[in-house]
């Protein structure tokens, strides 16, 4: 075993070697000491050996301390390869290793030289376990059987630099050096080198001699100078070992069209309300809006050209472009690589194009199979619209077939072949007209036009212009049917004498908003009555000298503040009935509600502010409002032109 005093040895005798040049140093710690040295030998401390004469010491409260004296050298100069196997590199690899592996036990590396015998030692990393003498002893002795300074291999242990350092010298023979072969695989892509042990007096092979023996054979390419340096430091012999890899050929990807919507409607996406999921929210129809765009292309790549490891070239094709296949409605963009709607409307892919249709086509029911619709187009059902079902457009909507208890919503017209049977609680609703064969059991809100062949029953119907009911059937029975400008049908009520009101000559919309604008004006006024009711019993209390508990003073002060609450949400509330009763009153329409037939009793008429309900029977008239009374004149024809699609 290697003693202390060996080691001091050792270093006196490297002392020796470097002409005298030392220096004894003293700093209050060893940092402070090799800074001194440092200077005084004129070199950088990575250049300073050193020996610790004595350790110094802190003391306590200053007393007792002593500085630390070192013996200080430079470091013994290589030239050659030995110096360059000697300059600190900095590996990047242990570094990722340490990240996977953060304990790993310090090696031993050996390997001989035309110089000597040389030596590697690692440090230990997080707990791993620190080589040892013997361990490096031992790979010596497997390598040499003598020449080996022990001095040396102690001192390489000990500081564990991780290069190279000589510990030892033997008789070298250029001709026993190890020899070495290359094979090439997989047509060129992978080459394999293979070396063979030295024999007595040969050395290992170095890094560049593995290198230009790779190059003098052919292999240029893709050396994995990794692998080599790692077979230069711990040689594999007679082990394949892959050195270096080509690079293959990478043909350029062909150009792509991403589509922003959904080509596969197959699959349907069902939505949750409430925590359940609505089998009638299918989606299946794609709205898009002018300008948007809906596919763009990703333009073809270059292919990049490989390299066997021998330097020979591997062509790559470059991808091959597409064209964005554009249909009806859609445009290109200027760069060429973006599809954009023309048109607000339903994208589909028609005849292997874009296309963008502004009618949405339902080949039957609006049912469980087609789920609710929603199209920022026109829409056309050729079937019935089932119960419980809605049907969205922002154009029109057709119907050829029944409307049930469903719910149409267009922001143009509303055409339904045959009829609406709302059964209490189907709603229609159009910003334009609504033409149907019956309304029945449903509230209507047009804002222009409703028309009727066979007539409207038990209906709430609201028109912002007129309401024509025309055809041999064409009466109007209970309910309430409400219109700007005019009612006009067949009949009005019935024999049984159902209570009908027919109400001309303001906005109904907006008087039916006034009285639900009124309702709410009167429940917060009644609420603001009991809050004052309330206070103004604990205020009582307190003129009276009785004593007020704590929780109703607290109380008293939420009672103040939900009247200062509902003082302003009522005088919010009194200005908006305010503002409509202003437009009811400024309207110039008079209005009027004919009959080219029968108008029996039990119908009641309102045109603007004048009243009549009908007592007797009346054929072919007209009502007008004269000065404030309800006037009954001759029958007047509707001069509305009634025809569908007069638009």
């Amino acid at each position: 075993m290697v003693t202390l005093d060996q080691i001091q040895s050792y270093m006196r005798e490297q002392l020796s070697q470097d002409e005298g040049k030392a220096v004894t140093v003293s700093g209050e710690t060893l940092e402070d000491a090799l800074e001194q040295a440092s200077v005084e030998l004129g070199l950088p401390m990575k250049r300073v050996e050193y020996e610790v004469l004595e350790r110094g010491t802190r003391g306590m409260m200053g007393v007792g301390r002593k500085p630390f004296l070192i013996l200080a050298y430079p470091t013994q100069q290589r030239t050659g390869d030995d110096a360059e196997e000697s300059s600190p590199e900095i590996d990047l690899s242990l570094l990722a290793e340490e990240e996977v592996d953060s304990d790993r036990d310090g090696e031993v590396f050996v390997r001989l030289t035309p110089d000597g015998i040389m030596l590697k030692v690692t440090k230990p990393v997080g707990d791993g376990t620190k080589a040892t003498e013997r361990q490096a002893m031992e790979k010596l002795l497997e390598r040499v059987d003598d020449g080996i300074d022990k001095g040396r291999v102690a001192k390489a242990v000990k500081l564990a630099q991780g290069e190279f350092i000589k510990v030892g010298d033997f008789e070298y023979d250029p001709s026993a050096d190890a020899s070495l072969s290359v094979e090439l695989a997989d047509n060129e892509m992978k080459a394999y080198l293979k070396a063979y042990p030295p024999g007595d007096g040969g050395a290992d092979p170095s890094f560049e001699q593995i290198v230009s023996f790779l190059r003098m054979n052919g292999v240029v390419e893709g050396i994995d100078e990794e692998t080599v340096q790692r077979f230069s430091d711990d040689p594999r012999y007679r082990d394949a070992v892959l050195v270096a890899v080509g690079t293959p050929a990478k043909n350029g990807p062909d150009a792509q069209v991403r589509y922003s919507f959904e080509l596969d409607l197959s699959h349907v996406k069902l939505k949750e309300t409430n925590g359940r999921v609505d089998f009638k929210e299918l989606n299946l129809v794609q709205n898009v809006v002018q300008g948007q765009a809906l596919a763009r292309k990703e333009p073809a790549q270059r292919g990049e050209p490989g390299r066997t490891v021998g330097g020979r070239l591997l062509p790559a094709n470059d991808g091959k472009d597409v064209e964005l296949p554009i249909g009806k409605n859609v445009r290109l963009s200027e760069d060429g690589k973006t599809a954009i709607a023309e048109i607000n409307g339903q994208v589909v892919i028609s005849a292997g194009k874009i296309s963008v249709e502004p009618v949405h086509v339902i080949n039957g029911d609006v049912n469980l199979r087609t789920g609710n619709v929603l199209f920022l187009g026109t829409v056309l059902v050729k079937g019935n619209v089932d119960d419980g079902f809605t049907v969205k457009a922002a154009g029109n909507i057709e119907v050829m077939g029944n409307v049930g208890r469903s719910n149409l919503d267009a922001e143009g017209d509303i055409i339904v072949h045959q009829g609406v049977a709302g059964k209490n609680s189907g709603t229609i609703r159009c910003g334009r007209s609504l033409w149907s064969k019956f309304i029945e059991n449903a509230r209507v809100e047009a804002g222009d036009l409703v028309v009727v062949s066979d007539g409207i029953m038990s209906s709430t119907v609201l028109s912002d212009r007129k309401i024509i009911c025309k055809g041999k059937r064409a009466s109007i029975v209970g309910g309430q049917v409400k219109a700007v400008e005019e009612i006009n049908a067949k009949s009005l009520g019935s024999v049984s004498g159902s209570e009908t009101v027919l109400e001309v000559g303001y906005d109904p919309k907006r008087k039916e908003k006034l009285g639900a604008i009124e309702e709410k004006r009167d429940s917060c006024n009644h609420q603001l009555e009991d809050v004052k009711l309330n206070m103004s019993t604990i205020e009582s209390l307190v003129k009276s000298g009785r004593p007020v508990s704590p929780e109703k003073k607290a109380y008293y002060q939420e009672l103040k503040e939900k009247r200062v609450a509902l003082e302003g949400e009522f005088k919010k509330i009194e200005r908006e009935a305010e503002e409509l009763r202003e437009y009811l009153d400024g309207l110039k329409v008079s209005g009027r509600v004919s009959a080219s037939g029968t108008v029996y009793p039990g119908v009641r008429v309102s045109i603007k502010d004048a009243y009549l309900e009908v007592r007797n029977e009346f054929k072919a008239v007209t009502f007008v409002s004269d000065k404030g009374i309800v006037k009954v004149t001759k029958y007047e024809e509707t001069d509305e032109d009634v025809t569908v699609g007069r638009r």
